[in-house]
C-alpha cells in the first residue's frame, strides 16, 4: 500500500475510480439489457424443453453472461472514458490540472493504469474464463437452441499422419456415429493397409472408435491377406476426436489454450483447411485486449476539451467510432477466415489502425 501511496496521488485515484466505476456500471447496464432481449427471444426454446429458472441460469446464461461482457468491453471501455472524460471538460475540472503544471502525458497516467487492468481481466479472461463457459454457452445453443440446424458433417477428407488417410462420408454430431468409413495407410508411394467400415462410432468411456461391419486388406508386395468381420465390432485407436468432424462453427472457442496449440499443431499435418480459423481464435485471445489502450487514448484525445452542448457531441463520436472498430473486427475476421487475409494481419490491423488515429487526435487535443 505504501507503494502505491507514494506514486499515486489524489488526481490518479479519482481518474481511476471514474473511469473503472463507470466502465463496470455501463457494463452491467449493457448486460442486463441484452439478457433481457435475449431471454425474449429464447423463452419459447426453454419452455420447449421444460427447463427450471436454475437450469437456464447454470446451463446456458453461467456461459452466455461471460460471453457478452468480453464482447461488449472494447465498446463500453470507450464510451466510459468519453463519457465521465467529456463530463470533467464539461465542468471545467480538466483546465485546471493542466493549468496547475500538470503535463498531458502525466494527466493520462491514471488512465493507462485503468487501461492495464481492464487489459490484464480482459486477457485473462480469454486465457482461463471464456473457454469454458464458452462450452457451456455453445453446447446448450448447439443442442436446444439450433437443433432443428444441421448437425451432419459430409464427405471428410482427413490426413492423419505422414502416412495415414481417411474418408467418412458422413458424421452425425449427435451420436458421434461416422458411416462409410475409409482408412487407407501408405509406405511412401505404396498402399499397405486398407480398412473400409459401414460405421465408426466413438466410445465415451473407452475414449477409442469401435468399427462394425469392416474389413481389413494388407498388402505386402505381391501378398494380400483380406479380413472380414460383420458381427463383432472392432476397437481401435486414432489420432482423431468427434471434435474434428464438427458441423458447429463455434467449436473453436471452445478449446482450452492447450486444445487449441494441440489442434493447431495436427492442423499442420492433416491440411483440412481450418487454419486461418484456428490461427485467428489464438492470437484474439491474446491480442484483442490490447484494444483498452487503443480506445483509451483516443475517447481521452476526443472528449477531454470543453464543447458547446456538452457531453452529447463527444459521446455520439465515440459510439460511432467504437460501433467502427467493432464492424472493422468483424470484416478483418470474415477476410481471414475466407478471404486469406494473414490471421495475425487481421487481428493487429484494426488495432494498428485505430491506434494511428489515437497519436493524430493526441496531438490535436489541448494540452
Amino acid at each position: 500500500m505504501n507503494f502505491f501511496r507514494k506514486r499515486l496521488k489524489i488526481i490518479d485515484a479519482f481518474i481511476i475510480g471514474k473511469y473503472l466505476g463507470t466502465f463496470v456500471y455501463t457494463l452491467m447496464l449493457f448486460v442486463v439489457i441484452i439478457v433481457i432481449f435475449d431471454l425474449s427471444e429464447k423463452l419459447d426454446d426453454f419452455l420447449e424443453s421444460n427447463m427450471s429458472i436454475w437450469e437456464v441460469l447454470t446451463q446456458y446464461y453461467a456461459g452466455s453472461i461471460p460471453f457478452y461482457v468480453n464482447m461488449l468491453s472494447p465498446l463500453i471501455n470507450f464510451i466510459a472514458v468519453i463519457f465521465f472524460t467529456a463530463k470533467m471538460a464539461d465542468q471545467t475540472e480538466i483546465v485546471p490540472i493542466l493549468s496547475g503544471g500538470v503535463s498531458f502525458n502525466r494527466f493520462l497516467r491514471p488512465y493507462f493504469i485503468s487501461a492495464f487492468i481492464i487489459f490484464s481481466v480482459n486477457l485473462l479472461s480469454n486465457l482461463y474464463v471464456l473457454p469454458y463457459t464458452n462450452k457451456i454457452k455453445n453446447k446448450f445453443e448447439n443442442e436446444v437452441v439450433n437443433k432443428k440446424d444441421p448437425y451432419t458433417k459430409e464427405k471428410i477428407h482427413m490426413k492423419l499422419d505422414s502416412n495415414t488417410y481417411i474418408f467418412i462420408n458422413s458424421f452425425d454430431n449427435k451420436t458421434n456415429v461416422g458411416y462409410s468409413f475409409t482408412l487407407d495407410k501408405f509406405k511412401g508411394d505404396v498402399l499397405q493397409k486398407k480398412l473400409i467400415a459401414q460405421t465408426i462410432k466413438w466410445d465415451t468411456l473407452k475414449r477409442k472408435w469401435t468399427l462394425s461391419d469392416y474389413s481389413v486388406r494388407n498388402i505386402d508386395g505381391l501378398k494380400e491377406k483380406m479380413i472380414y468381420e460383420t458381427t463383432v465390432p472392432k476397437d481401435t485407436t486414432l489420432d482423431m476426436k468427434p471434435d474434428d468432424f464438427s458441423a458447429y462453427g463455434n467449436i473453436f472457442e471452445s478449446l482450452s489454450n492447450k486444445e487449441l496449440s494441440d489442434k493447431i499443431t495436427k492442423e499442420k499435418i492433416r491440411g483440412s483447411g481450418v487454419m486461418n480459423d484456428l490461427l485467428f481464435e489464438q492470437y484474439k485471445r491474446w491480442l484483442q485486449p490490447l484494444s483498452a489502450f487503443v480506445l483509451t487514448l483516443i475517447g481521452v484525445a476526443l472528449s477531454s476539451r470543453k464543447v458547446r452542448g456538452g457531453v452529447g457531441l463527444p459521446l455520439g463520436i465515440g459510439i460511432f467510432l467504437s460501433f467502427t472498430y467493432i464492424v472493422f473486427n468483424q470484416f478483418a475476421k470474415m477476410f481471414s477466415t475466407k478471404g486469406g487475409l494473414p490471421p495475425l494481419a487481421a487481428i493487429m490491423l484494426p488495432t494498428i489502425f485505430f491506434g494511428i488515429l489515437g497519436f493524430y487526435l493526441l496531438k490535436r487535443a489541448p494540452k
